[in-house]
């Protein structure tokens, strides 16, 4: 019987698995089955790598729900066969596939670790090469036997972050992503140092991969000078189901009667608005001041300290899931995945 630690890497695309072509300098993706050439270091692990490719490979910005169900099904046809999970994918949605991963692999009990690169593999300077290799570590984590990180995260540059906290605030630098509203889940430096108090503890049930997800769900930033018309043209889309209102700081947003009675009519009419704060970091807090007190009467719901990339896919997961507007407003008020603080 092979007792060694077996680790799935999914590659969905992005920029980590590319490599400059020597003849004519473009960017293209190299064959996996080459990778032990490509990181020889790799070889020195003593766990049982596999790779799962997706074809044709997808950039980042192509990303969608159809490609987030086929990457939870891929995980829960392979979820007994592996002791973890390393997805490479591009920076640019990484949090929202991250996010959508959370939610739809209910009952998660192995770790499912996104990471990617800013540069190349084929570069001399690629983060790419740390970012793979640390990752699969800490896929393959255990303590006494059991997972030490048993939830969907992201491993970028020395920083573990759960994944439906994440939010991309940089392109350039290597540490392109941060998490505001929630402490990482570890350190890397010399040492792998995991904040066990702040991890998702295992929870022994079957897994269960929610692969219904519906997309009529709508995103509005606000912004000084936005228009009656607009907002309108918003809130009466066709088909929308939800709406996640980005407002300024702790969830303020223009005290005018056109913007309050616009989206109360459409309250009134089954829309379902989420406040959610335009900040990086901070929490909503509706009626702390007189800007935000008519939002609560109204029927906007609080996002709390929620991401954007997090509200959107949360929504997505809860409508696909064919319950009353009443049950989804209030799981919006609890941590379903340790997206929200209680």
């Amino acid at each position: 019987m092979n007792n060694q630690t077996s680790i799935l890497i999914i590659y969905t695309g992005g920029t980590i698995g590319m490599i400059k072509d020597q003849d004519t300098g473009v960017l293209k993706p190299f064959n996996f089955e080459n990778i032990f050439n490509q990181i020889p270091d790799l070889k020195e692990f003593k766990y049982d790598l596999e790779f799962y490719c997706f074809e044709p490979l997808v950039d980042s910005s192509n990303m969608n729900p159809n490609l987030w169900k086929k990457i939870t099904n891929v995980i829960g046809n392979k979820y007994e066969d592996h002791d973890g999970f390393v997805i490479l994918h591009g920076s640019d949605t990484m949090a929202f596939t991250a996010s959508a991963l959370s939610f739809m692999l209910e009952n998660l009990n192995k770790p499912v670790i996104l990471t990617g690169s800013q540069l190349p593999l084929g570069f001399l300077r690629t983060d790419g090469r740390d970012n793979l290799i640390t990752a699969i570590e800490i896929a393959a984590a255990k303590e006494d036997e059991t997972p030490i990180v048993p939830e969907v995260c992201i491993y970028f540059e020395n920083e573990l972050i759960r994944g439906n906290r994440a939010v991309k605030y940089n392109a350039e630098n290597f540490n392109a992503f941060v998490s505001g509203n929630y402490p990482v889940l570890a350190d890397v430096g010399v040492y792998i140092k995991f904040k066990k108090e702040k991890i998702r503890k295992l929870n022994f049930k079957k897994l269960k991969v929610n692969d219904s997800l519906d997309t009529n769900v709508g995103l509005l930033k606000l912004f000084p000078g936005i228009t009656e018309s607009f907002l309108k043209s918003v809130v009466n889309s066709p088909d929308i189901k939800a709406l996640v209102l980005e407002t300024f700081g702790s969830g303020n947003a223009t005290s005018e009667k056109w913007f309050l009675e616009s989206l109360a009519e459409a309250i009134d009419n089954g829309l379902i608005v989420l406040n959610v704060s335009q900040c990086i970091s901070g929490s909503v807090d509706q009626g702390k001041y007189e800007t935000s007190i008519e939002l609560e009467k109204i029927g906007v719901i609080s996002g709390r300290d929620i991401s954007t990339e997090a509200a959107i896919t949360k929504l997505m997961y809860l409508l696909g899931k064919g319950i009353s507007n009443k049950e989804i407003k209030a799981l919006l008020n609890k941590s379903l995945r340790g997206e929200i603080s209680i």
